[in-house]
């Protein structure tokens, strides 16, 4: 039997976090939910615990760097790791979708795909939409690899997680786990998935044109160093 982990960062969350956490373990996949509470300063972290997460913390803002903090904090015996953002806009009901491949070992990363699969009216902006098929077109002419999306959730074999050597410490870590999963011959499924709105607060990168630029920016440039160099 697999032992499944679910990640979650969360900024700034604590209208969603306890949704999220509650529907997530409704699901009976995960032996155990860790929420990282990524500098937030309101009660993300306090509704995340008495929801049932483990909560720990990476003071110092930045998605790569939530994620990179709630590896760290995995169990040993833990085997297939899923990210998932803390939102509620993804959706938990398609995680056995995303575990099985690599339960049964057909698959080492399983991405969801939101632009394949029914989206709630302005749950995307155009942005992350057109994002995600450029980085997937570019993604196809480098490596001859099929990506729709970007997407935050997704489940992988923690080995080969642990192999991949992320770094990218903001916007760009979902694409660097892409880029440097094909690089490193993973078996790769991606599936479509369902798509909601978040269900409060407001996002970090398409909340604000800020927020926005600031993420595209990060992602190009990740985009630019893992194809220039691979590391």
């Amino acid at each position: 039997m697999s032992v499944v982990s679910v990640i979650i960062p969360a900024l700034n969350e604590e209208e969603p976090i306890a949704g999220v956490v509650r529907e997530v373990a409704a699901t009976i996949i995960p032996a155990e939910i860790i929420v990282v509470d990524n500098g937030s300063t309101d009660r993300t972290a306090e509704r995340a615990r008495d929801a049932g997460a483990r909560v720990v913390s990476e003071p110092i803002p930045g998605y790569g760097r939530a994620c990179m903090a709630g590896i760290r904090a995995l169990p040993p015996e833990c085997d297939i790791v899923v990210f998932l953002d803390g939102d509620g806009s993804d959706c938990p009901e398609f995680m056995n979708q995303l575990v099985d491949p690599i339960a049964t070992g057909t698959r080492d990363f399983v991405i969801g795909s939101r632009t394949r699969g029914q989206r709630e009216p302005e749950s995307m902006n155009f942005q992350q939409i057109v994002a995600g098929r450029l980085a997937g077109w570019i993604l196809r002419l480098l490596y001859g690899v099929r990506y729709t999306d970007m997407c935050p959730f997704r489940a992988i074999r923690r080995d080969a997680l642990e192999k991949l050597g992320m770094r990218e410490q903001t916007y760009g870590w979902n694409l660097e786990m892409q880029m440097k999963a094909t690089r490193a011959g993973l078996r790769i499924l991606e599936i479509p998935v369902n798509h909601r709105r978040r269900a409060g607060g407001e996002s970090k990168v398409s909340g604000t044109l800020r927020g926005t630029f600031v993420a595209g920016a990060r992602i190009i440039a990740t985009l630019l160093r893992i194809a220039a160099s691979g590391t």
